[in-house]
């Protein structure tokens, strides 16, 4: 895994050993930053589940001012930390060692940009997460959540939760949808 584009371009990055994680592939990566762009100059970011830090890391070297990277499995907390550290990046981004339920109120922004999550498959985080994302100060109608699910994760209750389905990008394996408050 390697960071894409942008001032740590083609810095290879570390990956937590064992099935705990999964890193999102560079050419499914590729793609999700292409369609992120717009929305990265001098953006906040919100790395939820947050794994080796890889889409944190690739929002910042891609001109985001700030990242937040939330994770709490003491294997991925280290190499975020290294990856940071060894991209120079670690000056523009904030490790939350913490649940991200938990992590959620403890962003202080007056308004993030980009917020992404790639919960572990299955359980039901997607949910919960916007559930509480929707009570956020920072999360405004402006900004952008992505969420990287199974192909077979429903999202039927977003419009019931208060979000509108922007769009969706189909993949092999999974999925990113990318919503905002309405």
């Amino acid at each position: 895994m390697r960071v894409i584009a942008g001032k740590a371009r083609s810095l290879r990055l570390k990956t937590p050993e064992g099935m705990d994680t999964r890193p999102t592939t560079d050419r499914i990566k590729e793609t999700l930053f292409n369609m992120l762009m717009p929305y990265l100059p001098d953006a906040v970011f919100v790395d939820l589940f947050s794994g080796s830090g890889g889409i944190g890391i690739e929002a910042l070297s891609r001109g985001a001012r700030h990242a937040y990277l939330v994770e709490n499995q003491k294997k991925a907390l280290d190499c975020i930390t290294d990856n940071l550290n060894f991209t120079h990046l670690m000056d523009q981004a904030t490790i939350m060692k913490q649940d991200v339920l938990s992590a959620l109120s403890c962003i202080h922004e007056k308004e993030v940009d980009v917020i992404f999550m790639d919960p572990p498959y299955g359980l039901g985080y997607e949910k919960q997460v916007l559930n509480l994302l929707k009570t956020m100060p920072y999360v405004t109608p402006n900004t952008l959540i992505v969420i990287e699910a199974s192909l077979e994760t429903d999202f039927s209750y977003l419009e019931s939760l208060g979000y509108d389905r922007k769009k969706e990008k189909c993949y092999k394996s999974n999925k990113h949808i990318f919503c905002q408050k309405q």
